[in-house]
């Protein structure tokens, strides 16, 4: 497309609706986001440089370091079951949209926010069959507002045996590793050879002990309980097949797709449901049509019967509401760009992601546009600079958080599009990395269309 055409679209687009939004900050912002998440010892090139080192002592229970990886949300705990969705999510928009982060300059920093998840994944993985998914207690650590870097609470670590199976948990970790295996392949094909051995591997205990992992991991079922591990052994097959181009894996997928009952579901994609995903991927690899099918079938659904907010935001749930809107906003995306659907799931994608970023008047994406959240419940930004008191008179206060979480995008409003930007409110005004997952992608995406 000429200079000239793209330049035609943006001043359309800008006179359409009023105003026209700047993915490409948004795209750099978001990879800020994750960089502020980050436990562990940080690199040197380090850029939100209000974080430091921290968690050193993360252990599992025969003294693995299990330090690095990510901070789940405005909290401390290590929950691998969202973070591993969140890195196969985050691969996914870097192999479809690599050209997207080359251009906006965000190619090496995408790959080093992969890279720091699947490198506290290989740690994870102790053995073939043993694999930690989660470090941190959850009760204990969110009883603590303050710093990251002064913790001094207990941090148990819980894993994933033979004898306490977790296939929803293997499985997304397989599948995480086999996306960003393809992610480097060409950058670090050593590196990228490592990845997909241990997502064989952790497929393989996924598929050969079957379980849900949050009854083996007790105490993530109050925060991440998992409701099947069914669409994790698809989802994970899938991607193997995509990083190996080994057909057994898409036989398996389409096995494990007939068994797990996946062709009855109503469809769904965030940290816990992966069956739009797997429906979007099988798409464009498997020939059976079922798969096309059943995913026009959900986004259909999505576009023209979901509840909306009356400014236009999809309802899908209470709990994160921008989390789940520009999660089908991505999927929407990816199905345009495979002859599936037509404008009017663009239009629809757009707007949800216009919606995060202030088409109502307000951004939910912090330090974007404006007028933004400055209390989110995020207690390392909300805190000043050591050696400041950083404690719970600190979250009771009115102060603006004392730094700007760049690129957080917050859950969201209610159903009435009603929304307080209040420290308490941890429905509406927590960030997560999951949520950043596939907007990130979305932003990708409609970069590539050329719109804004």
């Amino acid at each position: 497309m000429s200079a000239l055409k793209v330049f035609s679209i943006l001043l359309l687009c800008c006179v359409a609706y009023s105003v026209c939004y700047d993915y490409k900050t948004a795209l750099t912002d978001s990879l800020l986001f994750y960089e502020a998440q980050r436990s562990g010892k940080l690199p040197s090139d380090q850029r939100v440089t209000w974080r430091k080192d921290s968690a050193l002592n993360d252990k599992g229970n025969s003294g693995e370091d299990l330090t690095g990886g990510y901070y789940d949300a405005g909290d401390f705990v290590k929950f691998g079951f969202p973070m591993a969705y969140t890195i196969t999510v985050l691969s996914w928009g870097v192999i479809d949209y690599a050209d997207i982060y080359t251009s906006t300059g965000n190619l090496e920093y995408a790959r080093k926010a992969i890279k720091w998840g699947t490198d506290y994944f290989l740690k994870a993985h102790v053995s073939e069959n043993e694999f930690y998914g989660q470090v941190g207690e959850g009760s204990s650590d969110h009883s603590y507002w303050g710093r990251p870097e002064d913790m001094t609470m207990a941090r148990p670590a819980y894993k994933i045996t033979t004898s306490a199976p977790g296939s929803d948990l293997a499985g997304e970790t397989a599948a995480a590793l086999a996306a960003a295996s393809i992610v480097f392949k060409t950058a670090n094909s050593s590196y990228s050879a490592t990845l997909l051995t241990h997502a064989k591997q952790l497929f393989n205990f996924a598929n050969t002990y079957r379980g849900i992992y949050s009854q083996s991991i007790s105490d993530a079922s109050s925060f991440y309980s998992s409701s099947s591990y069914a669409d994790e052994l698809v989802w994970a097959a899938v991607w193997l097949y995509k990083a190996t181009q080994d057909s057994s894996y898409l036989t398996k997928a389409e096995s494990l797709y007939q068994e797990g009952n996946l062709q009855y579901s109503n469809g769904g994609f965030d940290w816990d449901t992966k069956t739009s995903g797997v429906e979007i991927l099988m798409s464009d690899i498997s020939s059976n049509t079922i798969h096309k099918t059943k995913a026009k079938s959900y986004l259909d659904y999505m576009v023209n019967n979901q509840q909306k907010t009356p400014k236009g935001l999809l309802y899908i749930d209470q709990w994160g509401t921008l989390r789940h809107a520009t999660n089908v906003a991505f999927l929407l995306l990816q199905a345009v760009k495979l002859g599936i659907g037509d404008s009017t799931y663009t239009t629809m994608a757009k707007s949800q992601v216009d919606y995060a970023l202030g088409s109502t008047g307000f951004s939910y994406v912090i330090g974007y546009g404006s007028s933004y959240p400055t209390h989110a419940q995020h207690r390392s930004s909300s805190c000043p600079d050591a050696p400041a008191t950083c404690d719970w008179n600190t979250y009771n206060g009115q102060q603006a958080n004392a730094h700007v979480l760049y690129g957080g995008m917050v859950g969201g409003p209610d159903s009435n599009d009603g929304y307080t930007d209040v420290r308490s409110d941890y429905v509406h005004n927590e960030v997560a990395c999951d949520y950043n997952a596939a907007y990130q992608g979305a932003l990708a995406a409609l970069i590539k269309l050329g719109v804004s």
